[in-house]
This record gives C-alpha cells, structure tokens and sequence, in this order.
C-alpha cells in the first residue's frame, strides 16, 4: 500500500480553496456570458477526462499511478460537475421566472 503524502493532498485542497485572480475577473468582465459558460465547461470536460484517464491507469497497474493521487482528481472531477449542473439550473430557473413575468 503506498504512503498518502499529507503535505501534497493539503497542497492541493489549499489550491482548491484558491480565491480567484484579479485577472481572471478582469477577463471574464471583457468576454461575453456564453464564451465564460463555455470556457467553464471546457475546463469541467477536461478535468473528467483527467480523472478517468488517472483513474484507468491505477486499474491496469501502472506504477506512477497513485491511489491519493486518483481518489483527488475524481473528487475534483465530481465536484465541478455538481457546480456546473448547479449552474445551469440557475440559469434554467432564472430564464422561466423571466419568461413567466407579466408583460
């Protein structure tokens, strides 16, 4: 069984935590919504396949592949796609309540 390296899983649950950088504001300011919304899922896309990819190279024994490591990246891979999903009905609830206001 491998050792979990305390100090990397902290590392990483710290830079989760990470506020946003002014600059990423600044950008998403000058963009439009829809070039954001993509962005977004672009990135949540990215970081599934990520974890499957970690996660079948543990299945089929590779060496480098770190069980800490694995269990991380699924967690992340989870989570953003429970905020983006979050996001959308939002956006779906938001659209309604507009498109149910008297004229």
């Amino acid at each position: 069984m491998t050792d979990i390296n305390t100090a990397q899983v902290l590392a990483q649950i710290r830079d989760l935590g990470a506020p946003l950088q002014v600059n990423d504001v600044a950008k998403a300011d000058s963009d439009g919504f829809s070039s954001v919304l993509a962005r977004s899922i672009t990135a949540v896309n990215e970081t599934q396949q990520s974890a499957a990819a970690q996660a079948s190279a543990y299945e089929a024994g590779a060496p480098d592949a770190d069980l800490t490591q694995v269990m991380v990246s699924l967690q992340k891979a989870s989570l953003s796609f429970q905020a983006m999903t979050e996001v959308r009905n939002k956006l779906v609830n938001a659209y309604q309540e507009v498109m149910n206001m008297p004229v």
